[in-house]
C-alpha cells in the first residue's frame, strides 16, 4: 500500500475538487470575508487612527485571520460533523486506508483554501486600501510562520470541536458561535482599542487575537504599534501561544475525536 502520506495527498485532491464542485458553498466561503472587509472599510475607511493608519487599513490583517480561521476552525468543524452523522467516516474507517490519510486529506483542503482566501484578502488591501505588502525576507517570513501556525492551530480546533455537535443540524449553531464571538473580541469586527481590557483578556486565551495582532505587525507600519494593548507587536508571545495552540490542539484532537456518532452508528 502506498505510505499515508501519498494517501493524504491523493485524498486531499479529492477533497479541494469536492470543495469547488460545490459552487455556493466555495463562492461563499471566498466572498464573505472580502464583503465584510469592504463594507467595515466604507463605513469606518475615512477614521484615522494613532499612529497614522485609518481604519480600513486595520481591517485588511483582521479579515485575513478571521479567514484563516474560517477555512480550517469552521469548516472542519462543520464538514466533519456532517460526515460523521451521514456515516461517511464510519465507511472511511471500514477501508484499508490509513486514519492518517483522512486527517492529511484535510490539511490539504484547508493549507489550499486557506492560501487562497488569503491571497484574495491581500489583493484587495493593496489594491483597494494602500496596505503595503511586506518588504523584506523578515516580513515575509513572520508573515509564513504566522500563517502556518494559525492554520495549523485553528485546523486541529476544528477537528476538536467537530465531536461536540450531538447532530449534523447543530454543527453550524455549535461552532458559528464561539467563532463569530472571538471575531467581535479579538479585534476583527471592532478596532482593538475600543476593546475593553476583560475582552482581551479573554481573547489572549485563544489564537485568533494573536493571528490579528501578528499581522497587523506585519502589514502596517512601525507607527501603529503604538494602537497596540502592550505597545509592541509580540512577536514572540504570538509564536508562543500560536505554538501552544497547535500542541493543545492536537492533544484535544487525540482525546475527542471520534469515527461514530453519538448513537453509535
Amino acid at each position: 500500500m502506498p505510505g499515508a502520506w501519498r494517501l493524504g495527498l491523493l485524498r486531499g485532491a479529492l477533497e479541494v475538487r469536492t470543495f469547488f464542485r460545490q459552487r455556493e458553498q466555495a463562492v461563499f466561503t471566498f466572498a464573505f470575508p472580502i464583503v465584510l472587509l469592504v463594507l467595515f472599510a466604507s463605513v469606518f475607511g475615512d477614521d484615522a487612527k494613532p499612529g497614522g493608519v485609518t481604519a480600513a487599513q486595520l481591517y485588511v490583517p483582521a479579515m485575513i485571520a478571521a479567514g484563516i480561521m474560517s477555512t480550517s476552525f469552521q469548516s472542519l468543524g462543520v464538514s466533519i460533523a456532517v460526515e460523521r452523522e451521514s456515516k461517511q467516516l464510519r465507511r472511511l474507517q471500514g477501508t484499508p486506508m490509513p486514519p492518517a490519510a483522512y486527517f492529511f486529506g484535510k490539511i490539504w483542503l484547508v493549507l489550499v483554501t486557506g492560501a487562497l482566501e488569503t491571497a484574495a484578502l491581500l489583493a484587495v488591501g493593496s489594491h483597494l486600501y494602500d496596505v503595503d505588502l511586506p518588504s523584506g525576507a523578515g516580513d515575509w517570513f513572520a508573515f509564513g510562520w504566522i500563517f502556518v501556525l494559525g492554520l495549523t492551530s485553528c485546523t486541529l480546533l476544528g477537528i476538536a470541536i467537530s465531536s461536540v455537535p450531538k447532530s449534523a443540524q447543530s454543527a453550524s449553531s455549535v461552532v458559528t458561535l464561539p467563532f463569530q464571538v472571538l471575531q467581535f473580541i479579538s479585534g476583527v469586527y471592532i478596532v482593538i482599542t475600543s476593546l475593553s481590557d476583560w475582552m482581551l483578556g479573554i481573547a489572549a486565551l485563544f489564537p485568533l487575537k494573536w493571528m490579528v495582532q501578528g499581522l497587523r505587525g506585519v502589514f502596517l507600519p512601525e507607527s501603529a504599534r503604538v494602537l497596540e494593548p502592550a505597545g509592541s507587536t509580540e512577536f514572540g508571545m504570538v509564536a508562543l501561544v500560536l505554538g501552544a495552540w497547535c500542541i493543545g490542539g492536537l492533544v484535544l484532537c487525540l482525546l475527542t475525536f471520534r469515527w461514530k456518532s453519538n448513537d453509535g452508528r
